[in-house]
Parts: C-alpha cells; structure tokens; sequence
C-alpha cells in the first residue's frame, strides 16, 4: 500500500494520540509525560532510541535495510501558557496550559511516520533520525537538541531535515504550503528602561517624566523602521509592553517597555539591532534623561534551501496529487527554532492547513489563540508526507 493508505489505516492511532497529547500538555523544555506517551506510541518498532539530558527530548533512529546518508523529521512537543476555551472532548485538563499551536499534532504525526517508515525498513537506502522536541516555544529546544548531538544520532550529519506546522487558520484544511528561502522571520526582543526623575502630576516641569519620553520612543521606532529599511526586506518592530507609574498624579522614576524586532536578512537584522537603540538613547539625550536598552536574541530566519522546497512540492503533489501543495509568494513573520538545524543542514519546512471544514480559514482563531481548533483529519496526510519525503530523498 502506499503511504496514504497505511497512514489511513492508522488514523484511529493517530488522533487517540494527539487527543492524549492534547488533554495534558506540558510547557517548555521538561516534558515528562509527553516524553512518556512518545516513548509508548514508539515501544516495539526496530529504533535506536535515546532520551535527552538537559530536556525531555527523544531521538529515534530507524537503519534502512540498505547503505545510505541519512535523512531527519522533526516534530515539536511542547504547549503553550493559555488557558482553552473550547468546548471539546478532549480539552486540556490543565488550567493555563494548551496545545493552541498545535503542536500535539506534530507529535503524532511524527510517530505515525515513525510505524510507516518502520514497516518498509527493508527499502530505506539509508536512516531516518526522527526529531522529538521540547522547547519550541521559546525555549530554544532544537538547540540543546544539536547540542546534544541529535544532528549526528546516525552517525553522520543528514544530508536533508524536514520539519513540519499546522495552522489553523490561513490556508484551507488539507493544504501543505512552503517556499524557496526565508519561509519565518527572525525574533528578538528590544528591552527599554528610561529613567527620569518622579515628582507630581501637576507640575511636570519640576520632573523627567519617562512616560512622556518613552511614549515618543515608541512612535519614533515606527518611523525610523519606514525611513531605513526596504519593503521588500521587511522589518516589523511592535512595542508588546509598556509599563510605567501608579497613579494618575505621580510622574513615576522609570517607564519599561518591550518590542519584538522581525527581521528576514542578516545585514537588516544586525542593522536594526543598531538603529533602535541610537533612536532611544537620542530622545532620552534630547530630553536629558536616561535610558538603559538590550536585547534577547531569539530565533535566526529560518531558510528553506531552494532545492529541498522544490522537492518537498513535488513529493507531495506525487502523493496527493496536484493542487494539494502551494507554493507560498511571501514568507511569515512569525519565527520558528527548526531555522537551528537549516543552519546546518539543507531542508525546507512546510506547513498544512488544519482549519476544521466548518470554520473560514480566513475569519478562524489562528495559533496562540486560547480556541484555537485543529482538525484530525490532516493527521494521517502529515504521517504520509513525513514519510514519503524521508523515503523518497533516501532513494534519490
């Protein structure tokens, strides 16, 4: 049979899984009782397994029946700090933790690529190294992954890795979706204290007010990006946070506030890190007040190798046919820590429309939305696209 027809066949498997998954999902990079129930879904199939040290990671390696390079999947395990708000058999049980990116379906998909691959072990011309990972969200998971050696759990590093994401909203149910280069955009965050001097409300002239001056930094930021970088290399600066004072008549010491900075180049990424704290430290000189500004380096850009995306493309129109896969015109801005291992290894990373067929994929809550739905049924075609493309690139 082929993989879509197995991966149907495992179907029932598969949502008992990510229902599993689903019901009790854990945060960051220790993640016991996922690491449990990928441990099970995994029991008796021919792996090498190994779990992490620093996380609750786990690497699995499938030897093909033939010599060859090797080829990795990769799947993200870890929830985020929502609270659900919908009204599903298998809701999560756990105030203030949810799976609302979905990522309990990247679990059981892996899993069912694991028991397909595993069942035609014999026709594989090399291994698969199947990527089980914490700490997406934040945590810098597929980091201590590579640090740990997952890149080399085979023996040698892969020749190509394929990760993959469901949304639940944008594209329509069904729909796998990549492109050639940049495909998610780099994050960091721009941290922003200014200090002045506090006095009363009525008499700002007696102080330094550091709302008045912090509140200019925010619009100033928005127009230093518009004047320095290309559109068509975008930058994306959004002020998230901003806290400062107690009451409505105490001009505070200090104002705080926090900024995503996106970015898509590595020269726009290093050149906008300089530019916002030249704008900040101007304003406060200019209004003879302090400022102390930093940055958490978050996630690289992740890129697609022009070659990997053209063939994930093709593999998926051979298995599902034509007008399955689309060929995405622009990248997203969100960020994504798969761009760890595509800084080592060619690859492309794909994501799958999973928006339930009775909600408008345009008007539907997307990702990090607290109702947030993810359909079943793209389960077993995730499974079948994880397995084709491991098996197709080892017969290259």
């Amino acid at each position: 049979m082929s993989f879509t027809e197995s991966a149907q066949d495992m179907r029932d498997e598969l949502v008992q899984l990510r229902h599993s998954l689903h019901t009790t999902p854990e945060l960051g990079l220790h993640l016991p009782r996922t690491q449990e129930k990928v441990l099970a879904a995994l029991e008796g199939l021919p792996l090498e397994i190994k779990t992490g040290t620093a996380l609750s990671s786990v690497t699995a390696v499938l030897r093909g029946g033939r010599p060859g390079p090797a080829v990795l999947l990769r799947g993200d395990m870890d929830a985020l700090p929502v609270t659900e708000k919908n009204d599903l058999a298998y809701v999560s049980q756990l105030p203030g933790q949810m799976h609302a990116c979905g990522h309990d379906l990247h679990t059981a998909m892996l899993a069912g690529a694991a028991h397909l691959l595993s069942a035609r072990r014999e026709e594989l011309a090399g291994d698969v190294i199947f990527m089980f990972q914490p700490g997406e969200e934040g945590h810098h998971g597929a980091r201590h992954m590579i640090e740990e050696g997952v890149l080399d759990a085979a023996g040698a590093r892969p020749v190509a890795a394929y990760g993959m994401h469901v949304v639940s909203a944008m594209l329509p149910p069904g729909l796998f979706a990549s492109r050639p280069g940049p495909i998610m955009a780099a994050a960091d965050t721009f941290c922003v204290t200014v200090k002045g001097r506090g006095g009363h409300g009525s008499s700002p002239h007696r102080s330094l007010d550091p709302i008045q001056a912090g509140c200019e930094m925010v619009t100033a930021l928005q127009t230093m990006v518009t004047r320095t970088f290309d559109v068509f290399d975008p930058v994306v600066v959004t002020v998230g946070s901003f806290h400062g004072g107690s009451a409505d008549n105490v001009i505070p010491d200090e104002a705080r506030f926090d900024a995503t900075v996106r970015t898509f180049s590595k020269d726009n990424r290093v050149l906008v890190k300089r530019r916002l704290v030249e704008v900040v430290q101007g304003i406060a000189a200019a209004h003879g007040l302090e400022v102390e500004a930093s940055f958490n380096n978050g996630y690289p850009v992740t890129v697609n190798d022009g070659s990997e995306a053209g063939f994930v493309g093709r593999t998926a129109d051979e298995l599902f046919g034509p007008g399955r896969y689309f060929v995405s015109p622009q990248p997203v801005m969100g960020s994504e820590d798969f761009s760890y291992v595509l800084e080592n290894v060619p690859g492309a990373f794909v994501f799958l429309g999973a928006c339930p067929p009775d909600r408008d994929p345009a008007t539907a809550p997307y990702n990090h939305s607290p109702e947030a739905i993810f359909d079943d049924a793209v389960l077993p075609d995730g499974a079948a696209l994880y397995a084709q493309l491991a098996h197709a690139r080892l017969s290259a």
